[in-house]
């Protein structure tokens, strides 16, 4: 794509107009012409005034500048097909005329602004057109600034302000140009962005200008820092957990683990039939399973930034077959009775849960 060359007509042939009546020049009419939309360059960027309609028996190009074809003024020719290319008193260095007649201006700087003059020769006859080229300056990158840096998920508004002279402004989120809805507003000058009710995919906010359409200039990334979950709580164990039962035989190592989405990273809480562990952090391990503890274990996951906590928990169970040789062995000892069928008649039956 050559940046030089924007594709929107109407625009450029506004400033074609208000250029050459800038210049006071008027377009010499003839089978040739300079394309309008060639006539609008981006300092710094690469210019090349188009000649159109031209023959097919050329004998030489030559530019000018102003609106005469003299030779004082002329800047390079080029005679086809021997590519033998004469630079003139005019020739800064930086110009080129193609094979087919067009004039290329490297790095184009403000002062390249003014009136050109193509000449054409065919050898009996000679043919000329000029057109006034207007450089333009791209404005500096915009400047962005927000009213907060570290918010809350769904807690915490920000308002973002663009800083810039121009007046068409396109905002962007995540990269992606956003518009007001009912989570964020525009501003009617287009230079404010209000989000309403921020969320983790709101990290980087951008504004965006386009002083000269096709040439946007977009600011540097803001980046937000925001605190959410947790959410999404999971809970791994080394044995399967059915109903919110885990099953597991005494003396066996049992693994409990708690994973959850959150910004910053949450501290994690255990408790064992409602009271505190001292163990910390998101895994406990059980090296042997004691019958002390059985029960119910419960994984609290909390945020301290966003002041939210979530929590999941399971029951730890021997199985049915194991529970049942356990109570026979506890009252074969005794010398009691023992009916399997329902061990619940013994009123000192040992508790299996502490």
């Amino acid at each position: 794509m050559d940046l030089s060359r924007p594709r929107c007509r109407h625009w450029r042939e506004l400033v074609l107009l208000a250029s050459l009546l800038a210049c006071g020049i008027r377009q010499v009419y003839s089978q040739i012409s300079i394309d309008p939309e060639s006539l609008l360059g981006i300092k710094g960027f690469r210019t090349i005034l188009v000649l159109q309609n031209v023959p097919q028996d050329v004998q030489e190009y030559s530019w000018h500048r102003g609106t005469n074809d003299t030779a004082e003024n002329m800047i390079v020719s080029y005679t086809p097909p021997s590519e033998t290319w004469q630079s003139g008193p005019m020739f800064s260095g930086r110009e080129n005329v193609t094979r087919t007649g067009s004039l290329v201006i490297r790095r184009s700087a403000l002062n390249d602004t003014g009136n050109y003059t193509a000449r054409v020769d065919f050898g009996n006859r000679t043919e000329k057109a000029t057109g006034c080229l207007s450089i333009q300056e791209l404005e500096n990158k915009p400047g962005i600034w927000a009213n907060a840096s570290s918010v809350v998920e769904y807690m915490d508004p920000v308002a973002a302000i663009c800083y810039t002279n121009a007046t068409n402004v396109n905002w962007y989120v995540e990269y992606t140009q956003v518009s007001s809805n009912d989570r964020m507003t525009i501003s009617p000058d287009l230079k404010t962005l209000i989000i309403h009710r921020v969320s983790r995919y709101d990290k980087t906010l951008q504004c965006e200008t386009e002083s000269i359409p096709e040439f946007p200039r977009r600011s540097e990334p803001l980046s937000l820092s925001v605190d959410y979950g947790p959410d999404n709580v999971q809970l791994r164990t080394s044995h399967s957990i059915l109903n919110g039962i885990l099953s597991a035989e005494i003396g066996s190592q049992v693994h409990m683990e708690c994973k959850a989405t959150s910004r910053p990273s949450p501290k994690y809480h255990w408790t064992h039939n409602g009271s505190l562990l001292s163990l910390s952090g998101a895994k406990i391990i059980l090296p042997s399973l004691a019958w002390e503890q059985m029960g119910r274990y419960r994984c609290i996951v909390e945020n301290p930034m966003t002041q939210l906590a979530m929590y999941r928990e399971f029951q730890i169970q021997v199985p049915q077959s194991c529970c049942e040789q356990r109570l026979l062995h506890l009252r074969s000892q005794s010398g009691q009775r023992l009916s399997l069928r329902n061990p619940d008649l013994y009123v000192d039956q040992p508790s299996l849960h502490q």
